[in-house]
């Protein structure tokens, strides 16, 4: 019996051949890697340039480390406010500068090694005051900079994901951006 696929499908599944599909992921998703990895760069060479201006001597506390990681968070509080609740962003903004850039800047596995670093160094209970505050800061962080931006921007929290001043519908998609407005 011979195939019951047309000759159209048959090229399309070739040797070397992707998939209509397939295409169609990784165009969707080119711009949107290339948006993670160049704000990923640009905020990873933010957290070195902090850990070179403000380094911390071994066996004390790291407050780079602890500063960088809560302003990052306060970051992405304010920004996830603006691009979610008051303007309707580009499908770029969000893996650019929330994924990529702020991702790249905070520095939860330096946080991880410097606790390490202090449990091994002997310095047990600032490793475990450091395993503690980090995320606490990190939360409280995130949470006054949603308020206050809220509150900056006369916003009560629902924003475009309750229908108001975009397309409708909240939700989100694989690459990053909420549904709602135009991108």
């Amino acid at each position: 019996m011979g195939s019951s696929r047309s000759p159209l499908a048959e090229q399309a599944t070739g040797p070397g051949a992707t998939s209509p599909a397939h295409r169609g992921v990784w165009h969707g998703q080119g711009p949107v890697i290339c948006a993670v990895a160049a704000g990923g760069a640009a905020g990873a060479v933010a957290r070195y340039g902090a850990s070179l201006l403000w380094p911390t001597a071994a066996g004390t506390f790291p407050w780079t480390t602890f500063a960088v990681n809560a302003v990052g968070c306060a970051l992405i509080g304010v920004l996830l406010v603006l691009i979610t609740e008051v303007w309707a962003a580009h499908r770029l903004v969000r893996p650019f500068f929330g994924t990529g850039m702020l991702g790249g800047f905070t520095t939860f596995s330096t946080y991880a090694v410097d606790i390490q670093r202090l449990v091994d160094g002997g310095s047990p209970a600032t490793g475990l005051i450091h395993l503690a505050a980090t995320p606490l800061a990190a939360l409280a962080a995130v949470w006054a900079a949603v308020a206050v931006t809220r509150r900056a921007m006369g916003v009560s929290g629902a924003g475009r994901a309750s229908g108001a001043g975009g397309g409708g519908g909240g939700g989100s998609t694989a690459d990053g951006a909420t549904g709602g407005g135009a991108r």
